[in-house]
């Protein structure tokens, strides 16, 4: 079933992945699971984009589907979430250039119920932006997104900036959204990257050392 899903939203078949998705968590299923399923599929509409087999309405179409998933995890995640005090702050966004906030949203929501203090910037966000975010809330951890492979030099030129501000050794960075790999990370300068939402909470949770 957990394939079918993953097609299901490739095909865009709306109906069909919020009746799989509902039934997976009647059954039990791992919300978390839901949604890295869910992402997958992304990361192949992305590809299919990049391809020219895709367009921007398949884009919008698959990113709408995907929210409507999220919607329908989220209450089950946010049940089964401890009541604490926040860990850290994380900044969060999605890179200049980009104004996909598909797999943003997500991260933002995971990190929450997870204990950490989320200031989400939103899409197409200038690099002074970020800056001037991480500054006013001297914030431990640095996430950027970018769910296109045009993003990769705006994070590299985020990464350039909060290093020009002096506030480099302050924060650390991880970059996600599709096609994220150690190149990339490389390129970038940033210190990780993720794979999918928990690879951020597992990230975040590092840096301020909480196991």
């Amino acid at each position: 079933m957990a394939h079918e899903l993953v097609e299901a939203l490739v095909g865009m078949k709306e109906k069909e992945v919020l009746r799989i998705a509902e039934e997976l968590l009647g059954r039990g299923e791992d919300p978390l699971e839901i949604l890295r399923l869910s992402q997958e599929a992304m990361g192949i509409v992305g590809e299919r984009y990049e391809e020219g087999e895709y367009f921007l309405p398949e884009l919008v179409m698959s990113g709408e589907i995907l929210k409507k998933v999220a919607a329908l995890v989220k209450p089950r995640m946010a049940a089964g979430a401890p009541a604490a005090q926040k860990l850290g702050k994380v900044i969060l966004g999605t890179v200049r250039g980009d104004i996909h906030d598909i797999g943003k949203d997500i991260v933002a929501f995971v990190l929450d119920v997870n204990g950490f203090e989320v200031t989400d910037l939103g899409i197409n966000v200038p690099e002074e932006k970020f800056v001037e975010a991480v500054k006013a809330n001297d914030a431990q951890v640095l996430a950027l997104s970018g769910f296109l492979t045009l993003a990769f030099d705006s994070m590299k030129s985020t990464v350039a900036a909060v290093e020009g501000a002096g506030l480099r050794s302050n924060v650390r960075i991880i970059i996600g959204g599709g096609h994220m790999d150690e190149t990339v990370r490389q390129f970038t300068g940033a210190d990780a990257y993720g794979d999918d939402a928990m690879a951020a909470v597992t990230f975040a949770k590092q840096v301020v050392g909480v196991n």
